[in-house]
């Protein structure tokens, strides 16, 4: 006989304090990407980690039905910056100037692998375009390239997938780092 054990979390989040409570200083800088559908998962990822923002390249895109379907709410909640992609080079120079450290998630066999990255606290992840991924004078101006670990014949992953993927990884160092000794 197997027994299966669940961790339940208790969700007893009061909505008048929501909006101070702590944020962690991951910002998915999606100024790049265009489906709403992936910016409107992007934002339900960035509000289920509670991260600082997700920048899209207009805000107008968060009152598209498509991209409301995904989120599912999160627009309510997670905090949302734009930066059009003509503006992008500028906007990450003023976060660098701020202590962010850029970090370019790519397909890309000469990024350093996910799975051997240790994220700095104050972290953009700068995600690209789909199909094009990121132009090569954003990822110059990053500190650092990562990519994710694949095994299949498919080259890439969706760009909210991959965000996602990056996003939970994040998370899951600053836990450990909270949690050692």
């Amino acid at each position: 006989m197997t027994i299966v054990t669940r961790t339940v979390v208790c969700r007893e989040i009061s909505r008048d304090r929501y909006a101070q409570l702590p944020r962690q200083p991951l910002i998915i800088c999606a100024s790049l990407v265009h489906s709403p559908v992936n910016l409107g998962g992007l934002c339900r990822t960035a509000e289920a980690f509670r991260l600082e923002a997700l920048v899209l390249p207009d805000l107008v895109i968060a009152q598209t039905h498509a991209f409301r379907n995904l989120a599912a709410s999160s627009h309510h909640w997670q905090p949302l910056l734009e930066c059009p992609p003509h503006l992008l080079a500028g906007w990450l120079t003023q976060k660098q100037q701020t202590g962010y450290s850029l970090v370019a998630l790519q397909a890309n066999s000469t990024a350093i692998s996910l799975t051997e990255f240790v994220f700095p606290q104050q972290t953009i992840l700068v995600l690209g375009q789909e199909l094009t991924g990121i132009p090569e004078e954003i990822v110059q101006q990053c500190d650092r390239s990562i990519s994710i670990p694949q095994f299949g014949l498919v080259e890439s992953l969706n760009v909210q997938t991959a965000g996602a993927i990056a996003s939970y990884e994040y998370m899951r160092q600053q836990q450990a780092q909270a949690n050692s000794p």
